[in-house]
């Protein structure tokens, strides 16, 4: 990145502007949905593509716990998993940021910053890089549908920080 401090207000996450890194999870009317348990249950079914099965790869549930960070906040950092998805869904009542960049080679020109609502869960398709969970308000726990196995399956690359998330007021 550059010397330049460049101010990124988040865009609001929808299924359409979030396609190229991965899946939105949410109750949607666009979704395949259909009643079971003798109709007292809708089930809005397989809204994202968990993709764990590289090298063996087994399916993890987690809960990550994560506390809010001061706004603005510069990026100084990018992971991505090149063996498996990766999916957080809020568990509480909180909004929380979401920053992605497209998977292959880190382009920090091209990284994206979203405000996903405590309704919208999201799942990165293997290799997308993105920043750790941004809880906002307060600390929020997150479900988190993720690879385990072998092999290294995180990659990390430090950034200068020029890159600043600015909430809107």
């Amino acid at each position: 990145m550059t010397d330049k401090i460049i101010n990124v207000i988040p865009q609001e996450l929808t299924a359409a502007n979030f396609a190229a890194y991965g899946d939105v999870i949410s109750v949607s009317e666009s979704a395949e949905h259909f009643a079971i348990n003798d109709g007292h249950t809708i089930r809005h079914h397989n809204l994202a593509d968990v993709d764990v099965a590289e090298q063996a790869g087994k399916t993890l549930l987690n809960i990550f716990r994560s506390t809010p960070l001061a706004f603005p906040l510069p990026v100084k950092m990018m992971e991505r998993h090149p063996l498996g998805s990766q999916a957080f869904i809020p568990m509480g009542n909180h909004p929380y940021v979401v920053v992605v960049a497209p998977a292959g080679e880190l382009d920090t020109a091209a990284i994206k910053v979203f405000l996903a609502r405590s309704d919208q869960g999201v799942n990165y398709h293997k290799g997308t890089w993105h920043h750790f969970c941004l809880a906002l308000n307060e600390v929020s726990d997150f479900l988190v549908v993720d690879r385990g196995g072998e092999g290294d399956n995180c990659d990390v690359e430090k950034l200068d920080g020029s890159l600043v998330i600015t909430l809107a007021e």
